[in-house]
Formats: C-alpha cells, sequence, structure tokens
C-alpha cells in the first residue's frame, strides 16, 4: 500500500469492499454462491470489519505499512544529506526521543541502499540493546553484539558473519572482535559496506566505550578493509553518552568517536504531517477528525509522533464510541483519550520522572518549579 492510492477516488469504496468481503468470511456470513458477503446486521458489521481488516495508528516499534498508517520514514530526514554523508564516506549519528521513528528510518534507509538506486551499496542494520542486560560484562555483551549482528546479516541473505564470529571472538577476545568481523566482513564482498547501529546508547560504561573506539579504530581502513559509512543511532547526542564506570566516574578521556561528522536530530511531525496521518484513517474508514478535533491534536502534541499516534489510537479504536465510523472524532474525543493515556501511565509517559533525576534535567527543571535561580524542590532527594 503507497500513499498515492489516497488519490484514486475509487479507493476508499475499493477499501471498504475489501473490508467487507473479509468481515463476511471471518464471520461465517459469506455468500459462496455470488462471491459477496450476505446480509449482516449493521452494527455486527461495523464491530466485524473494522477491527479486523484495516490498519491502525502504531505505537509500539518500528512501522510497517500494510499495518500502519504512518508519514514515510525517509520523507522525515534530510536524505540528500545523508546519502551525501555515506557517498562521502563519514560517519555519524541520528538520535531523537523515543518512538520518535527512528528505527523505521534506519530499515528504510537499509532497504533503499540495499536496493542499489543509490549506488553499488550493501546495508546492514543491527540492534544491540540486547547487550544492555551484561552492562560492563564486555565479554558477555560482545558475545550477544555479534551474535545478533550474524543474524541480522543472515535475515538479508549474508551468511559471511554467521560462520565466522565464535572463532574470531575466540582469537581478538571482546576489545577486539568487532572491528576484525567488521574488516574480515567488508573484505568479503567488493560492495562497500554501511553499517548501522541501532540503541547504541543503551549501551554503558567499559561496553560502550570498547564498540565507539574499535569503530575509531578501523575507520582508517574504509572502505575495503572496513564500513564505508557508519551511523549510530539511540536517544541521546554522542556529549551525553553514559561512558562511566559503575561508581558513577569517567573512565575515557577526551572523545572515543572522535571521527563523527555530524549529530542529526529526528524531528517531530510538523502539523502538516499530523494532519496527513490522519487523513489516512479518515481515507480507510471514511470517519471523520472535525476541524476542532484536528486542531487540538496538533496543541496536545505538538507532532510528537508517539503522543499523536496514542492519542488517535485511543480515540479511534480502543474507545467502544470511537469505533462507530459513522461519528466524526471531535476536540472532546481527543481531550479524553488524553486523560486516559495519563491515567494509564504508559511506559514513555512514566519515564519522564526517571529523566528528572538526570543532574543536566534538574538544573533546568527545578528553577521553574520553584519560580526563581535558586531550587527550592529537590527532584529525586533531599535538600
Amino acid at each position: 500500500m503507497t500513499l498515492g492510492m489516497f488519490a484514486d477516488p475509487s479507493f476508499p469504496l475499493r477499501r471498504s469492499q475489501e473490508r467487507l468481503e473479509c468481515a463476511g468470511a471471518r464471520s461465517g456470513c459469506h455468500d459462496r454462491r455470488r462471491g459477496l458477503p450476505a446480509r449482516i446486521p449493521r452494527r455486527a458489521r461495523r464491530r466485524v470489519t473494522y477491527s479486523t481488516c484495516m490498519r491502525r495508528f502504531n505505537t509500539e516499534g518500528p512501522i510497517r505499512p500494510e499495518d500502519h498508517y504512518h508519514v514515510p520514514p525517509l520523507e522525515r530526514v534530510d536524505l540528500d544529506q545523508i546519502l551525501d554523508m555515506i557517498r562521502r564516506k563519514r560517519y555519524f549519528l541520528l538520535h531523537a526521543p523515543r518512538q520518535t521513528g527512528k528505527t523505521s528510518a534506519l530499515l528504510a534507509l537499509r532497504d533503499l541502499l540495499n536496493r542499489g538506486e543509490q549506488g553499488d551499496f550493501r546495508c546492514e542494520y543491527v540492534n544491540v540493546e540486547a547487550a544492555q542486560a551484561h552492562r560492563e560484562d564486555l565479554s558477555g555483551a560482545m558475545r550477544t553484539i555479534l551474535g545478533a549482528l550474524a543474524d541480522h546479516a543472515l535475515l538479508s541473505g549474508d551468511r559471511f558473519l554467521d560462520g565466522v564470529w565464535l572463532d574470531i571472538l575466540s582469537s581478538f577476545g571482546p576489545g577486539g572482535a568487532l572491528g576484525a568481523a567488521l574488516t574480515r566482513w567488508s573484505l568479503a564482498d567488493p560492495k562497500p559496506l554501511v553499517l548501522l547501529v541501532d540503541e547504541i546508547d543503551s549501551l554503558v560504561g567499559d561496553t560502550l566505550l570498547s564498540v565507539l573506539r574499535q569503530l575509531r579504530a578501523g575507520y582508517e581502513q574504509r572502505p575495503g578493509g572496513f564500513p564505508q559509512s557508519v551511523v549510530l543511532c539511540g536517544v541521546r547526542d554522542l556529549q551525553d553518552y553514559r561512558i562511566r564506570s559503575g561508581s558513577g566516574g569517567m573512565i575515557a578521556g577526551g572523545s572515543p568517536f572522535n571521527v563523527a561528522a555530524k549529530s542529526l536530530r529526528l524531528a517531530d511531525f510538523a502539523e502538516a504531517e499530523t494532519r496527513k496521518l490522519l487523513a489516512q484513517h479518515t481515507a480507510e474508514t471514511g470517519q471523520a477528525f472535525t476541524p476542532e478535533a484536528l486542531k487540538m491534536v496538533w496543541t496536545q502534541t505538538q507532532g510528537q509522533p508517539w503522543l499523536v499516534n496514542a492519542l488517535c489510537a485511543d480515540a479511534c479504536f480502543d474507545n467502544e464510541s470511537g469505533r462507530d465510523r459513522s461519528r466524526a472524532v471531535t476536540a472532546a474525543d481527543v481531550l479524553d483519550a488524553r486523560e486516559r493515556l495519563i491515567l494509564s501511565r504508559r511506559t514513555h509517559l512514566d519515564q519522564l520522572a526517571h529523566q528528572l533525576e538526570e543532574e543536566r534535567v534538574r538544573r533546568v527543571v527545578e528553577p521553574v518549579l520553584s519560580g526563581g535561580d535558586e531550587p527550592r524542590y529537590h527532584l529525586g532527594g533531599a535538600p
């Protein structure tokens, strides 16, 4: 499914027919002689049709275009700038808050590069978050990272790492295995390798330091003997990476990754993109948002992608009255969804309290709460 379909005037009608046929088949009310759904009571038809055969607002993980309303991920970044840096063999960072669309953007970039439309590249994605459980156990963390990298490559049809990574880890140890694996992997194919590393800042201490140092050490060998370009993606910018020991002290002098050319931030939705997302729901279901509701969604979220999707998912799917597609979504519905979202203490909202414990956040927030320059509220500790 593509956004171009919405320009076809017959598309909503065809989608409705497809959903109706799907509902009839699933409910056992399909007229096999005519190939059409039999007569289904209006109430039952509405309930079945709009819960099983349509896309939805996404609040969990990367988007799947066939399952989720979405703004195309690569339309939300400066793609020309990114492709230029890749062609110029640059290493760089991409950061943004959680559930903003970072992983979706990385996966879309991987697919674009592997299609060969932008040059002769091979691009691989890896998520290193699973290694966080090892904290500063470098041996366990590196084993997890190399295994994840081999698995992702295997899913893309590249078996090279799967056959050698354990031997490389045994020969070079956790302090050199990542660099050695990337060197051998780069040499195994004449196509330049582009590596996308997701959730890099989930790593801490010695583990994070080792990964960054090994990428830095191989930088001079690119593109023949090391990835031509590396993109590190996470919630934090480089200067906020947690390169500290368990006691909180710094364990690295200077920058462990001083080859990064740029740090890019994935922006929130613009107001036009927010409306574009909501328009997909209207096009597929016929359920409109009143002008006041559209304005309220923007006012309450300012385009933060997870908030936009969470509010609309509640108003249009989770709330029973919102599933009545003959009824437009109103500003009051959006405000009600906001209250339910707050009371549910969903993970991303609950994490805000944890962020207040960070010293750099406290320095800004405490004076705001106290109404002056001297903090009177001591967040997360005694005065």
